[in-house]
């Protein structure tokens, strides 16, 4: 099976910026209104964009490889520089570095913002959307106080979002059709608040192990399964252990694209609107590359007799669903409990 996708992609001399360099990168001279110059006044500019992807995975080879050609080819003044799996530190210190303007733009995911902005974590509540539709329904028409909220407390901007693919189980040899099946299964989770609730929303028994551990963890029988989109599993090989994917789809995963204000202070009006227009933009097709490659490697495991594929008209989402909205119902309070409860209203 394949562990690459056949795109060349960009070779960095180095993988790893100075703390001096990284500074550099991100602190070009601001233009003279402080909020985005004159649109005809293009100062030249490099933006470094960080992800914890490896290049291996849609987000980077049909994300912000795209990002970093469509901005360049327009040539009004910008360099992009990308740095993927992780070479600028975890999501907390990347996410601190876009606030102090030393990272421009990052993917990041809601349950990692939100140690720093904590509503946004209940968009990464199990079963909170019901699939890819009603998320970028819910960015378009209904996040808008959300991100406003966010842009001020943390002096950062929520773009847009680009599909990661549906978390799923994989395990290695126990398939998930129903919470039932979970019951004693030591699962590994994300170690955050918002990851650890979901586990124990669906009943899970998590282990929480960084993401740099999990292979280890797996082998050595610490955690008999973990939780992924499809596409993340196969490029970091997890699939060379875990047999069994269950597409129980607990979670549509997105990738957040935070830029800083610091960063639009640099640009002119010109190339902010580019900036957005072109995050935007790619949104669509990133999806569809996304769905593409989550398909082929399903295949591939549908043909190998040592897979199992629990498709998804064989879980029982329903019982999934009802048991995540009884306990998110009185996990959460405030604003929080608000809005869970409008995401939810969009489909109930």
């Amino acid at each position: 099976m394949s562990h690459a996708h056949s795109k060349s992609r960009v070779v960095f001399a180095s993988s790893v910026l100075t703390a001096g360099a990284l500074l550099l990168a991100g602190c070009a001279a601001p233009a003279d209104d402080g909020g985005g110059g004159d649109s005809g006044g293009n100062e030249d500019v490099t933006l470094t964009v960080a992800t914890s992807q490896p290049e291996t995975t849609p987000n980077f080879y049909c994300g912000v490889e795209l990002l970093k050609e469509r901005l360049e080819e327009a040539d009004i003044g910008f360099t992009v520089d990308l740095f993927p799996a992780s070479q600028l530190g975890p999501d907390t210190e990347r996410f601190a570095a876009v606030q102090a303007g030393d990272i421009d733009i990052d993917l990041q995911g809601a349950s990692a913002l939100s140690a720093t902005y904590e509503p946004i974590g209940v968009v990464d509540a199990a079963y909170v959307f019901n699939d890819v539709d009603h998320t970028f329904d819910w960015i378009d028409n209904e996040s808008s106080d959300l991100f406003a909220s966010f842009n001020e407390e943390t002096g950062t901007r929520i773009v847009d979002g680009w599909f990661f693919g549906n978390r799923t189980f994989t395990t290695k040899d126990t398939p998930i059709e129903s919470p039932d099946d979970l019951e004693g299964l030591a699962i590994r989770f994300p170690d955050s608040p918002q990851f650890l609730a979901n586990a124990e929303a669906m009943g899970v028994e998590p282990v929480a192990v960084a993401n740099e551990e999990i292979y280890v963890a797996l082998q050595q029988g610490i955690a008999v399964g973990q939780e992924n989109p499809i596409v993340a599993t196969h490029s970091q090989s997890f699939d060379e252990i875990l047999k069994v994917a269950s597409l129980n789809n607990h979670q549509v995963g997105i990738h957040w694209l935070v830029v800083g204000e610091n960063t639009y202070d640099k640009l002119s009006d010109e190339q902010a609107e580019l900036l957005d227009e072109t995050i935007h933009g790619i949104r669509a097709e990133n999806r569809e590359c996304v769905e593409e490659e989550t398909n082929k490697i399903l295949d591939e495991y549908r043909a190998d007799s040592s897979y199992t594929v629990v498709e998804e008209d064989e879980v029982d989402k329903e019982a999934f669903i009802e048991q995540a909205e009884e306990f998110f119902g009185s996990y959460y309070d405030g604003e929080r409990l608000e809005l869970y409860e409008a995401i939810r209203g969009m489909v109930n």
